[in-house]
């Protein structure tokens, strides 16, 4: 008997689901890392990796649904990271037939292994799940001990989210940009803040960041021209240097199975000669 739906949660199991709706972009790279991706039949927006989730029909930005265009695709298990929305649109799915299951992604590294988990609890896979998630462990924990070789001082990083009339959207604490800075080693520049947050120029200038990193994709993207011609961080050493650095946004911010590679290919640039790719 299937659990009702407005109870479902990642304690769950739906073994035998065959048409998942699929929303949010970690959770899908999950799905398709625990060989589950040919029971996908639909993705939001943030759902670019792997490519053949791309191929699937997309239902909208993952923050911005419509039911009716979910509800389209007959799903029998709609599997959403945390933050999908709005309210009304789940609340609208969990009156369905179809079971709503949310999976916790807070933005630690410490959640990694545990959201791998839970997706394979719910998808019947926990076998999959425990490999892939010690697996992923093991990278981190390897990773962590080259991190650790490198001498001080470490790199002071600002991550730019976006930039809008002049005024730049920057990660503080409890965001998966300031998890993947740490975890390649660098010291995030405006960490005092919590969340995204706009930063008024006496803050970028204080921060004195050494290198700026942004998305190199979406529509939000920030290039090193608009970035550095902003006033407050032309006397920055990041633009004394020019260094920055642009990364692809799923694979730099998504906390799933690649973050090991992800970050160590952050601290390849923040630190060229003491890590390798």
């Amino acid at each position: 008997m299937l659990v009702s739906p407005s109870s479902a949660s990642a304690a769950d199991s739906y073994p035998d689901a065959k048409r998942i709706v699929s929303l949010g972009g970690t959770v899908t790279e999950i799905i398709y890392a625990l060989g589950a991706g040919d029971r996908v039949i639909a993705v939001d927006t943030t759902s670019l990796y792997p490519p053949e989730a791309t191929a699937k029909p997309n239902v909208g930005y993952m923050r911005q649904l419509s039911a009716e265009g979910i509800l389209a695709q007959q799903p029998d298990l709609i599997l959403a990271e945390a933050g999908a929305g709005p309210p009304d649109t789940i609340s609208i799915l969990k009156a369905s037939s179809a079971p709503v299951v949310t999976i916790p992604t807070p933005p630690t590294v410490e959640g990694i292994a545990p959201k791998i988990r839970a997706v394979g609890a719910v998808l019947g896979k926990t076998k999959e799940a425990e490999a892939l998630a010690s697996d992923v462990e093991a990278r981190l924990a390897a990773l962590e001990k080259d991190i650790q070789a490198i001498p001080a001082p470490r790199k002071k990083v600002l991550f730019a989210l976006s930039v809008a009339n002049g005024r730049m959207m920057a990660a503080g604490s409890d965001t998966a940009a300031n998890a993947v800075i740490g975890l390649a080693g660098g010291e995030n520049a405006t960490a005092a803040m919590t969340g995204y947050k706009p930063v008024n120029d006496e803050a970028v200038i204080a921060a004195a960041p050494e290198v700026l990193l942004v998305m190199e994709n979406g529509g939000a993207r920030v290039t090193q021209e608009e970035a550095f011609a902003l006033p407050s961080l032309q006397s920055s050493p990041a633009a004394a240097n020019k260094a920055f650095i642009a990364m692809d946004g799923l694979y730099l911010l998504g906390l799933g199975p690649r973050t090991p590679e992800a970050a160590r290919d952050l601290a390849a640039k923040l630190y060229p000669d003491a890590i390798k790719p």
